[in-house]
């Protein structure tokens, strides 16, 4: 066995150099104060989403509640004024939409 081929035992990479121990603790929270502020963001921005959802999901809740009494009336042998303008191409379908949220500014 030749002297030179010999690994000596011991740890690779960088020497450990010595640490400030006051440079690191802030270091820590520094990261710790930025951790909480994305933690903060992330939360802002899901409530914000779920916020959107919430107001979809009400107005589809309109519009289907709409059309229930659409069915109600058709089956009394009523035709809606509104259908009968969508028939003969007055509004079209978006456009009913839009004027249903003018006839219930009260509810959201």
């Amino acid at each position: 066995m030749d002297d030179s081929k010999v690994k000596k035992p011991g740890k690779r990479g960088r020497k450990p150099a010595k640490i400030d121990l006051k440079a690191k603790l802030e270091r820590s929270r520094q990261s710790a104060r930025e951790c909480r502020a994305r933690k903060k963001q992330r939360y802002q921005c899901l409530e914000e989403m779920v916020s959107g959802r919430e107001r979809a999901i009400c107005a589809l809740r309109e519009e289907l509640d709409m059309y229930k009494q659409w069915c109600i009336a058709m089956d009394q042998g009523k035709i809606p004024s509104e259908i009968k303008a969508l028939l003969s191409g007055e509004e079209t379908p978006r456009g009913l939409a839009s004027s249903l949220n003018k006839e219930r500014p009260g509810k959201h």
